[in-house]
């Protein structure tokens, strides 16, 4: 059944007999409006799907002209990457003269779920988001969709849903790292990734899967695990490097599990990168401030944000027509340093 489209004050005055102004001081709450009237109004507004425009209505008592606000949804903020495309993001949207609302969803979908209602009761003019960990369920998502909310995913892409999306080159930036391990000598490669049902691990499972059928070497399940923090590695890696064919190499999904790998190995004795190569994924300040500094490869978070923003505004702003699908892929590139050989 087609969800029902969102309606105007104008449409609740017509169809409930009122005027505009009644409606609005019931939305307030307004005892100059009698109870039964004010939740007769109410409770219709609710089921069709009306929110007031609280920002709208902030404005409207400011002497600046209204704002346009962007809605950007982070699923974390601990990572240097997702706080480098959110740079990305507010520096295109300054220029281009919007402002940017943030929440993160905390890698739930409840949470996910409840900043889409939010930001679509404060009329965002759209949403720029990366998808929660254990979303599944993409309800949520075609509601903003279907009520003309203008949607542009980066780095975890929401496969659920057709519409544009900004990503880096996962498969060719796992590709090229995984090669270098193997160039460099290295046989028995870890793969630390996140949950298979975000396609950036599928992609980088792919690159590091194909790089080693590509250069002759067996995939081995015992050296593929879901590890994506530094805790997890910190755990999960003595297990590995207990084994008596141990991995000579890890490859992890981003850096901070990267260098949770790094610390462990040394603490167990082993030099990195004469008995371990290590090599993470995103290129952030972390990158630099381990020992050895870290073999990584580059995400470019702010290019993705500033991408993402383009394509945002151009739904916004009529120049992308909504039924337009634009995929940006930005390119990696390997940074080589101490922790590879």
């Amino acid at each position: 059944m087609k969800e029902q489209k969102s309606i105007t004050m104008k449409d609740i005055a017509r169809n409930l007999g009122v005027s505009i102004a009644t409606v609005s001081r019931a939305l307030q709450d307004s005892p100059r409006i009698s109870g039964w009237q004010r939740a007769r109004i109410q409770v219709y507004a609710k089921e069709h799907n009306f929110y007031p425009n609280i920002i709208g209505a902030a404005l409207r008592h400011s002497r600046d002209m209204p704002m346009k606000v962007i809605g950007v949804i982070l699923p974390q903020f601990v990572h240097y990457y997702f706080s480098s495309v959110l740079t990305g993001i507010e520096e295109e949207a300054r220029i281009r003269g919007y402002h940017i609302m943030v929440a993160l969803s905390d890698e739930h979908y409840d949470r996910e779920v409840e900043v889409c209602e939010s930001f679509y009761k404060n009329k965002v003019c759209g949403i720029i988001v990366s998808q929660a960990k254990d979303t599944k369920k993409y309800d949520h998502f075609r509601k903003l969709m279907n009520h003309g909310v203008p949607l542009v995913f980066y780095d975890r892409i929401c496969t659920g849903v057709n519409c544009s999306r900004v990503v880096v080159d996962d498969y060719r930036g796992a590709y090229m790292a995984v090669s270098h391990l193997i160039e460099t000598g290295c046989k028995r490669i870890a793969f630390y990734g996140s949950s298979m049902n975000l396609e950036i691990s599928k992609n980088r499972y792919n690159g590091y899967k194909d790089a080693l059928l590509k250069h002759g070497l067996l995939i081995k399940e015992k050296y593929v695990r879901l590890c994506d923090n530094r805790s997890a590695a910190e755990e999960i890696t003595p297990e590995l490097l207990s084994m008596e064919d141990h991995p000579d190499a890890f490859f992890a999904v981003n850096d901070d599990t990267a260098i949770g790998a790094l610390y462990t190995a040394k603490r167990m004795g082993f030099k990195v990168p004469d008995d371990i190569s290590i090599c993470g994924f995103t290129n952030g300040y972390r990158a630099e401030a381990c020992d050895p500094m870290l073999t990584t490869v580059e995400q470019r978070g702010r290019t993705v944000g500033v991408e993402a923003a383009n394509i945002l505004i151009g739904l916004v702003e009529g120049t992308i027509p909504m039924d337009k699908i634009e995929k940006k892929i930005v390119p990696t590139r390997l940074i080589i340093r101490g922790s590879t050989r």
